[in-house]
């Protein structure tokens, strides 16, 4: 998990001259926010996956889960690395972001109740999970959650366009 602030840069090549750099504080609530992503995966074929999926920011990562047998699944147990995407379909407002790093699996069970609270906070009771056996469970069966901490992130203002970038 991140611990200092990321080294954040403009890139003027695909910025307006006014633009400023978007702040890490800005971009972290956003994420915390936003209801829904875009996660991409590749599968073992070495082509990419998309799916909509929602997810939770906790302890400066983001969290989504996915049934076993799921094509996510399969694709994370051949390769962790992912993209998450969250923003807006506007052109002319709004903030895109796009988050890159490692999905790894999330089994400790003081953290899943943690983020069993916080799932249920964000998405309401409908999204309720009990803990055991590493996973989250529900009427439908196992969800295995895993922890996406970024790497490096970018966002996409508009309006005044401009695209910043975050190294951790």
């Amino acid at each position: 998990m991140p611990t200092t602030a990321p080294a954040t840069t403009l890139d003027r090549r695909y910025s307006d001259p006014d633009a400023a750099p978007v702040d890490w504080a800005t971009a972290r609530r956003r994420l915390e926010d936003a209801e829904l992503f875009w996660l991409t995966t590749v599968r073992p074929d070495g082509c990419p996956h998309v799916t909509p999926l929602i997810a939770v920011w906790l302890d400066g990562a983001l969290h989504f889960g996915t049934g076993p047998r799921e094509r996510k699944a399969l694709n994370l147990s051949a390769n962790r690395n992912v993209v998450l995407t969250t923003g807006t379909n506007t052109l002319h407002e709004g903030l895109d972001l796009v988050v890159e790093g490692r999905a790894d699996r999330v089994t400790d069970e003081a953290r899943l109740l943690r983020l069993a609270r916080a799932w249920e906070a964000k998405y309401g009771p409908d999204w309720r999970f009990d803990v055991r056996d590493g996973s989250f469970w529900s009427d439908h069966g196992p969800c295995l959650v895993f922890a996406v901490t970024p790497e490096t992130a970018f966002g996409f203002a508009k309006g005044t366009y401009g695209q910043t970038r975050w190294r951790f």
